[in-house]
């Protein structure tokens, strides 16, 4: 028998721009522990759906749950400092510090209003430091660690900005098309690092590459409409004769 309870759960979630519903009564489950991919069209819904759970949107009606708690209408910084920590599809950076100050700077910002305080013991800088040299060696971005972030590569930053997301050490990362504008050189880099990141971290991921999606996924669900189509293991949406058709090709 199942007994796993949701990571985080939505129950009848909408979002309505007047008559329309870019997110339409969906039910959604993030197991502990799993990579899950939504995936869909163009003005499907997932990008509204991935901004009501970061709390970037309020929905209209329906509930988001994380460990069972109630989040709907809590802030972004409340539900990171409840164990929820994003990326952006647009590379947020701070591009004239270095690889490593942005990962001390990011591992500083888990102390909210803590960090501001100047008097702070020593050790606690050192432990952010630790926290980023372990995330850096993880990126494997060590050997630019102090060279500008800006100076990265495209890809580089978006690895890096990922790693800035786990310096909060999260319960639960979501992840918005993290190889958006990536060239095919990096995005092999960027996928083993998701992948790699299942391991300690639950994960859901917006994403349009394919290849990607069906390699890493636990659970994908597949949205169209603002609305569930299909739900399930990358082999049954792959089989799914509506998202073969509609998303995938018949040659996926």
């Amino acid at each position: 028998m199942e007994t796993t309870k949701p990571l985080l759960e939505t129950q009848q979630l909408e979002l309505a721009y007047g008559a329309f519903k870019a997110v339409n009564g969906v039910n959604l489950c993030i197991k502990p522990g799993t990579i899950h991919t939504v995936i869909g069209p163009n003005g499907a819904g997932k990008t509204s759906l991935f901004h009501c759970l970061t709390g970037e949107r309020r929905p209209t009606s329906g509930r988001i749950l994380l460990q069972g708690e109630d989040i709907t209408r809590q802030p972004a910084h409340g539900r990171v400092a409840l164990g929820m920590a994003r990326s952006f599809q647009i590379t947020s950076l701070f591009q004239e510090l270095s690889v490593l100050e942005n990962l001390r700077l990011a591992a500083q910002g888990v102390d909210g209003w803590r960090a501001l305080n100047f008097w702070q013991r020593l050790n606690a800088r050192q432990q952010h430091i630790q926290t980023a040299n372990e995330i850096l060696e993880r990126l494997g971005l060590s050997d630019r660690a102090a060279i500008p972030a800006g100076e990265l590569s495209h890809g580089q930053q978006r690895i890096l900005e990922v790693g800035m997301a786990i310096c909060a050490r999260p319960r639960l990362l979501l992840l918005d098309e993290p190889t958006s504008g990536m060239g095919i050189d990096d995005i092999p880099a960027m996928t083993r690092l998701i992948g790699e990141l299942g391991k300690d971290h639950s994960i859901l991921l917006i994403e349009h590459n394919m290849s990607i999606v069906m390699s890493i996924s636990d659970i994908i669900t597949v949205m169209n409409r603002g609305q569930v189509l299909v739900e399930g293991a990358p082999e049954t949406v792959r089989q799914d004769q509506r998202v073969r058709e509609a998303y995938l090709g018949e040659a996926a």
